[in-house]
């Protein structure tokens, strides 16, 4: 229902760090109706122009904390509210070429009340 709203058209971009780009960002919303611990965001899938990125790559940050996918698995107390927009950094030395790149995000969430996860996918083409 809002898969179409994961993937924002705003923040997306090169990381520098001591003017060396060592990957990329974009924005990200939760597709559910409510909140969710962070636990419960079992996997973040993210492909560029058909490339997947690996997982160990992915960097999860909301409310000034950043967190990798590992450490979500176990994170208690973090949450993900319906609304809030958490930032993926992607660790790719050299981040990614100026112009357009399609953009694939998978949000694999456990619901209280469903018996199986939630999958939801958005692709987007972004300008960088």
């Amino acid at each position: 229902m809002f898969d179409k709203y994961m993937i924002m058209e705003t923040g997306f971009c090169n990381v520098f760090q001591e003017q060396e780009v060592i990957g990329f960002q974009l924005q990200a919303r939760l597709p559910y109706y409510r909140g969710l611990g962070l636990s419960m965001v079992e996997d973040i899938r993210i492909t560029v122009d058909g490339n997947a990125v690996p997982r160990e790559a992915i960097r999860f940050t909301t409310l000034g904390k950043t967190y990798s996918l590992e450490e979500m698995e176990t994170e208690m107390v973090g949450r993900w509210e319906f609304g809030e927009v958490a930032t993926l950094t992607i660790n790719q030395p050299g981040g990614l070429s100026s112009g357009q790149h399609e953009i694939e995000l998978v949000e694999q969430l456990r619901i209280s009340y469903l018996p199986f996860p939630s999958i939801t996918k958005d692709k987007k083409t972004l300008a960088l």
